[in-house]
């Protein structure tokens, strides 16, 4: 057997160097979900305005996409373990800034720069297990745990959150970042071979970085204000007109730059581009899910941070479970089965939580929906990951990582914005009719919990159209290990939570 195809995970420091990197995709996606439950007791220790304390979620989400295609690049232009190194330093150092906050403004900076820091951890990780896990089993299997880290870290974040929070406070849920990114640093120099920059610096296209940025800033920011300043308002129209135009600049920026942040000859990579719209149509779905059902755990059945999160204890089972067979069924079926399925499983289940009553209960109105969900969750982060990792020459890797992380954190912060605005929409017009406010809310996050189902049987559609690939083939031109060595506020639903019971 040939070099390349040998077997690295089933070595030591093979199975050693997947769990780093699964450690960084984990600590991203946690992150991102960790702070929903805390939000209540942040908002009243740092005063924050119920308009402003959205941006604790939304500002690290931004940056996170934002920047997420310039980490990629970064990686593949000055080596990924460095890239990976100072991301999780500058990520470490925010979670420490935020943890230590004295008023709003720093908490939000804190949050904003610590998406920056995540921004280049996540694509260069990706890379890593790309261009060290070569043989087709390897991959398939890596690729799987990683994408299984997706769903996982964002059930297991709102859990912990609800743990921390009620317990030795909200600024431990980011205190525990700093043993995590020890670890992380400190494993990444043992584990992961260095690697000379393959480029000069003037491959960084930190125009188009600002660009897309701005264009994602603007537009997210217009979404979220629109529910109170109005959809066809002036106000609302110009800033959605001019995170067009960022974008149209963006792009026109790409075709003439020499060394691109995104040079769309990747978009020919067979099934990239129907992975990652997947992935961004999926994703809006499931992190919406978690958002709107914790906020009717909280604000309608008045459940406690801690019970809330204990809720979706089940759906980390399932998504192992679900994470585990699919990686089995990929050389079999191909990922195209697994994909549709799994996201029509997902939706089903997104489906019957959009029935829950203002009156419901766990074991009938929740658990067998979450349950039915995490399946398809577990399914669909497994084989799109894989599907959208196939084929990318190595020196993209990292370009296709960003690519991949960008749709995910693209169509969280999206599916956040716009379903938040249909289910506050429709429970102020309830309100507005007089009707309980127990009622009008369990009618919100009804509305906002089926627009999410849909854009996952959406998700399914587009995946019909992706290849069906049974050996991943995936980069090319290995980098050999070394030898051993020694709530948001979604106007108003989040902050009128009951204070859990003391």
């Amino acid at each position: 057997m040939s070099a390349p195809s040998a077997s690295v995970l089933a070595t030591r420091r093979g199975q050693l160097t997947l769990l780093l990197l699964c450690a960084v995709q984990f600590l991203d996606i946690v992150d991102s979900s960790i702070m929903n439950v805390a939000l209540p007791s942040i908002r009243r220790d740092l005063h924050f305005s119920q308009q402003n304390l959205q941006w604790v979620l939304s500002g690290y989400v931004v940056t996170y996409g934002g920047f997420l295609l310039l980490g990629g690049r970064a990686a593949d232009l000055l080596g990924r373990r460095r890239v990976l190194v100072a991301g999780t330093t500058l990520f470490a150092l925010c979670s420490l800034t935020g943890g230590l906050a004295a008023n709003a403004g720093m908490l939000v900076g804190a949050r904003v720069a610590q998406g920056v820091g995540a921004a280049l951890m996540a694509p260069a990780g990706l890379s890593i297990l790309t261009t060290t896990f070569t043989a087709d089993r390897d991959r398939t299997r890596a690729l799987g745990v990683w994408g299984a880290m997706s769903g996982l870290g964002a059930a297991v974040g709102v859990f912990l959150g609800g743990v921390l929070s009620q317990g030795p406070g909200w600024r431990w849920v980011l205190f525990v970042n700093l043993p995590v990114c020890v670890a992380i640093v400190a494993a990444a120099y043992r584990l992961v071979a260095g690697e000379r920059a393959p480029g000069p610096r003037a491959g960084f296209d930190v125009g188009g970085a600002i660009l897309v940025t701005a264009a994602m800033l603007l537009g997210i920011y217009a979404l979220v204000k629109a529910p109170d300043t109005g959809w066809a308002t002036a106000h609302t129209i110009g800033e959605l007109a001019t995170a067009g135009v960022l974008l149209a600049a963006f792009a026109a920026n790409e075709r003439r730059v020499r060394d691109p942040l995104f040079p769309f000859s990747i978009l020919r990579v067979k099934g990239l581009a129907a992975a990652d719209a997947t992935q961004l149509l999926a994703f809006a779905g499931f992190l919406s899910m978690f958002f709107f059902l914790t906020l009717y755990m909280q604000n309608v059945l008045g459940y406690s941070p801690i019970r809330g999160g204990a809720a979706y204890l089940p759906v980390t089972a399932g998504i192992v479970l679900a994470a585990g067979v699919s990686s089995q069924l990929i050389p079999r079926v191909g990922t195209r089965p697994i994909i549709v399925a799994g996201s029509l499983v997902a939706a089903g289940g997104m489906y019957y939580l959009s029935r829950v009553p203002a009156h419901g209960s766990y074991a009938a109105d929740l658990l067998p929906g979450l349950l039915i969900m995490s399946v398809g969750l577990g399914a669909v982060f497994v084989t799109v990951t894989t599907a959208a990792n196939a084929g990318v020459p190595a020196e993209q890797a990292g370009l296709a990582a960003g690519l991949l992380n960008t749709s995910l954190q693209l169509g969280a912060a999206l599916g956040l914005a716009i379903f938040s605005a249909l289910a506050t929409a429709r429970t102020h017009h309830l309100l507005a009719g007089h009707t309980a406010p127990a009622q009008a809310l369990t009618a919100g996050f009804q509305r906002a919990l089926l627009a999410a189902s849909l854009a996952v049987l959406a998700a399914a559609l587009i995946a019909v159209r992706a290849p069906n690939l049974r050996t991943p083939t995936g980069p090319t031109g290995p980098e050999p290990l070394p030898p051993p060595q020694p709530g948001a506020d979604t106007r108003g639903l989040l902050v009128a939570a009951p204070e859990p019971a003391e």
